[in-house]
């Protein structure tokens, strides 16, 4: 497939002659990144989903839909660096997720997606999840960490370094992790008031602020969001808003006005707020007239959670996971596909992926067309007109061929599960270098669904033919194992799939 070049991509997208476009030209970008929905959570993936998802739906008809994009990972924290750097997590090594009081994943002299957009004229802001790690001051002089009776050695007083706002972002606002102390928001590189008290009642003992309500995160980031689009025209710079959402993952807490809404439990009401949340956005471009000139992206981290942990008072409140939901409402937050989060079988990191660009997206179209979050970076080169250089986005592909309803340029895929696991996919052929799940299916969903215990010390599918993955083809296709595990090794020795 021969490449575009730039000048035919800016006349197709931007209308430009030259990379000289104005800043003013230059449009829009809104990535809003939901936390665990699965791929059949949203009404426009599935049919048979018992989540109403109104706005999700709203933004399939209005721009396109795409069946075959995967988050690098099938965890969280390596997928929020693989699309902020365009580079597959598992070549740093952290394929699992990153503790409380974690460091930072992405060093920083890596070029990220919103430094690139920012060295080219964009004002950039993250609200919401970061879950990539900072350097916390401390009390001691020791290593940040909480004690089992939720006290800590993290010094609130001090700035937080080597936060988002060192990693290419103007502005951020949000939480470290929902579950994760401190219980508090964080803006820029402060705590928004002093995390004073030591709770033992959340997920994770830790520092939470007097009064701190989990219930209150989505509301208060959609609000930020919100007011971030209506005040964005006054810098008379493009924007960059990068909107990690804190849902549908653990703790599950919807409002009042969407609890009992869905037919899923309170996890589907759950993904009925984000997707209100969603609809805010929208909104919000549509009153400041923005829409037509802003490409909105919304997709998730990785699939569906396996179970959900949330702590009231003293006592661990359970609510039901990927499988017993299908048991106990009928819903597959998986959709048709084999897996979970962790895991990589599709149902891992085969994830939901909705863009909207008025008058240069085809509206309501759908593309099977191979994409990876980490094509972000490439993507926002294109958008600007200037190649991306060597030593970044080794893994990153211009999406914008595929986001036009065109081919992609990408055949190729790896993607990791939560123990270092891969999922080496060219075409429709995917390799697992690993007999099973991270966490194995219940024998009553094998049963309903045709699966059979893998003999193999291996799994190869063609998920064209066999996209809930039921026949492992190992032993029938050895020269095929043989191509993908030669395939594996050549992208591990260039360290780059980009060309």
């Amino acid at each position: 497939m021969k490449p575009f070049g730039f000048a035919a991509v800016l006349l197709a997208l931007l209308g430009a002659v030259d990379a000289g476009a104005s800043t003013a030209s230059k449009p829009n970008l809104i990535v809003i990144l939901a936390d665990d929905l699965g791929y059949g959570d949203p009404g426009c993936y599935n049919p048979q989903s018992k989540i109403p998802t109104p706005n999700l739906d709203r933004l399939a008809r209005q721009g396109i839909r795409l069946t075959d994009a995967h988050a690098p990972a099938a965890v969280c924290a390596p997928t929020r660096y693989g699309l902020l750097t365009g580079r597959y997590p598992w070549r740093s090594g952290g394929t699992g997720n990153l503790p409380p009081w974690a460091t930072p994943a992405i060093p920083s002299d890596r070029l990220t997606l919103p430094r690139w957009l920012q060295q080219h004229g964009y004002a950039t802001a993250c609200i919401g999840k970061w879950h990539l790690g900072w350097r916390w001051p401390t009390t001691d002089g020791k290593r940040p960490r909480s004690f089992p009776d939720g006290r800590s050695n993290v010094d609130f007083s001090k700035p937080i370094a080597d936060g988002p706002t060192t990693r290419g972002f103007d502005y951020y606002f949000g939480t470290c992790v929902p579950n994760y102390p401190p219980y508090c928001f964080i803006e820029n590189d402060r705590t928004v008031g002093i995390p004073t008290e030591a709770t033992t009642e959340f997920e994770t003992p830790g520092p939470k602020l007097p009064g701190w309500d989990q219930e209150k995160i989505l509301p208060e980031l959609t609000r930020r969001a919100v007011r971030y689009i209506e005040t964005a025209p006054q810098s008379k710079k493009p924007f960059f808003l990068y909107f990690p959402l804190t849902a549908p993952h653990h703790p599950v807490v919807p409002t009042a006005e969407f609890r009992g809404k869905s037919s899923a439990g309170e996890y589907g009401d759950f993904v009925m707020q984000a997707d209100w949340t969603v609809g805010q956005v929208l909104d919000a471009l549509d009153r400041t007239g923005l829409a037509e000139n802003t490409l909105v992206i919304v997709t998730s981290d990785n699939g569906p959670e396996i179970t959900r942990t949330n702590m009231a008072g003293a006592k661990p409140v359970m609510p039901v996971g990927a499988y017993d939901r299908i048991k106990k409402y009928g819903h597959a937050s998986m959709g048709p596909l084999r897996g979970i989060k962790y895991e990589t079988w599709e149902g891992g990191h085969r994830v939901p992926f909705l863009a909207r660009w008025p008058g240069k997206i085809p509206a309501g179209a759908t593309s099977d067309e191979l994409l990876c979050l980490t094509d972000l970076l490439a993507t926002a080169a294109a958008l600007v007109g200037e190649p991306l250089p060597d030593n970044a986005g080794e893994d990153s592909f211009d999406a914008l061929p595929v986001l036009r309803g065109g081919k992609s340029r990408r055949d190729t895929a790896v993607l990791v599960g939560a123990r270092n696991n891969l999922a080496v996919r060219k075409g429709d052929w995917v390799w697992l270098n690993t007999p099973a799940g991270v966490k194995e299916e219940p024998d009553w969903f094998q049963q309903e669904r045709g699966y059979t215990r893998n003999p193999h010390s291996e799994q190869l599918y063609n998920l064209r033919e066999d996209i809930s993955q039921r026949h492992n083809l190992y032993a029938e296709q050895p020269q095929r194992v043989r191509e993908l595990s030669a395939l594996l090794k050549t992208l591990e020795q260039q360290g780059r799939s980009r060309p």
